[in-house]
């Protein structure tokens, strides 16, 4: 298993848990499990609502989502079933609000329901729109957390967890897949390659088509001073573009107390979000030299003018959030942290919006795994282990 966040550990997990004789291993490059996004984001554990029905998102979202709550039970993971609004800010959101409820009825999201204007102020006080949708079970967890739980019960399980192991090199070696690394060498019959930000990188390494590639966005957030966290009791989205598969500026609780403000979506010149020595030049290379990124560019100008403008000034990006929270103002708020957002895009420039995964010789490679793999982690992981299986024979 190549890849310490929640999705690889929780596919090691079952994998061990499927066959319990098995040697496995789990290379992370970091020095810690859990370091890029799944430590970094806003830990919504999601509903469902937002995918087509059909797809792999649809499909897996709602019994992960049932699963994540029940393991932050077992594991005593800090977590909270606090709800979620989608608000409609004019009547002109409405038919898209529509088609939400439709898909997310589709989808058998529990207890979801349509809000006035009116019962939206009852559950968000400080909230303004012109109707909204009402999901009880969305909820918050601490990812990280989740991840380390993981972490610690295959390691129990007699899973051997190697951190600070980069891979270098993929090539088959007889009956085995070997698999280098910056502390050696594992050569393993099947691999499942959860790697984020460079799953690209080395599923091409294993003889995999690099379409699509992982174009990084980064996502930063603002927090509400403590004295403003009263303006929002749950989470508090817009309705997003349908054609993008970013869901806008939106508002949460967090697990720590915080309330969220964002994320904002800008190209990042560097896969793991550190710029200690400026941009990456060859994560910025990567990018540029992708044809589906500048087909991307060329689609969705207007909006990545917009996410510059967010970036530039911190009223504009407040601005967007005051739409459905009137009382919000810039004062009100103060830099949080940022995340890398790993996401697929095609040759042909589309914003890749599911799950996607290719198979190699002996191998597995998740080439996409954007929101919610984390809320889903379990639930795709049952998925990874049956194709795994086939593999292993």
């Amino acid at each position: 298993m190549v890849g310490g966040g929640i999705l690889g550990l929780a596919v090691a997990r079952e994998m061990k848990a499927r066959r319990p004789g098995m040697d496995a291993v789990v290379l992370e490059r970091e020095a810690e499990l859990a370091t890029h996004q799944t430590g970094r984001n806003s830990g919504v554990i999601h509903a469902g609502i937002y995918y087509k029905p059909g797809s792999l998102k649809a499909r897996l979202c709602a019994a992960g989502a049932s699963e994540m709550y029940d393991l932050c039970e077992r594991h005593s993971v800090p977590h909270e079933r606090c709800g979620k609004v989608i608000v409609a800010r004019s009547a002109a959101e409405l038919p898209a609000l529509d088609e939400l409820e439709r898909r997310g009825q589709a989808n058998g999201v529990p207890g979801l329901r349509r809000l006035t204007a009116g019962q939206l102020r009852e559950i968000e006080p400080h909230c303004r729109g012109e109707a909204a949708l009402h999901s009880p079970n969305t909820g918050i967890a601490d990812f990280g957390a989740v991840a380390r739980a993981l972490g610690a019960e295959i390691a129990e399980k007699g899973v051997e967890v190697t951190t600070g192991a980069e891979v270098t090199h993929i090539n088959r070696s007889g009956d085995r897949l070997a698999v280098r690394h910056a502390q050696g060498e594992v050569r393993a019959r099947f691999a499942v390659f959860c790697a984020g930000g460079w799953s690209d990188r080395l599923a091409v390494m294993a003889g995999a088509s690099p379409d699509p590639r992982i174009v990084p966005f980064r996502g930063a957030y603002l927090r509400l001073k403590p004295e403003r966290r009263s303006l929002v009791r749950s989470l508090i989205y817009p309705v997003p573009n349908p054609a993008l598969p970013f869901l806008g500026v939106h508002l949460t609780k967090h697990i720590g107390g915080d309330v969220l403000v964002g994320p904002t979506a800008l190209l990042s010149p560097t896969r793991d979000g550190k710029m200690p020595r400026g941009p990456s030049r060859s994560d910025v290379s990567g990018t540029l030299m992708w044809p589906g990124t500048w087909r991307m560019g060329r689609r969705w100008w207007r909006t990545g003018m917009t996410e510059i403008g967010f970036a530039a000034s911190r009223k504009a990006f407040v601005r967007a959030a005051a739409d459905y929270v009137p009382e919000l103002s810039t004062d009100d708020c103060e830099p949080a942290f940022a995340g890398i957002r790993a996401q697929a895009v095609g040759r042909d420039g589309a914003l890749v919006d599911d799950f996607v995964m290719h198979n190699t010789e002996r191998a597995l490679h998740v080439r996409n795994a954007p929101s919610p793999a984390a809320t889903a982690s379990l639930a795709i992981a049952r998925m990874i282990a049956d194709q795994a299986e086939q593999g292993l024979g």
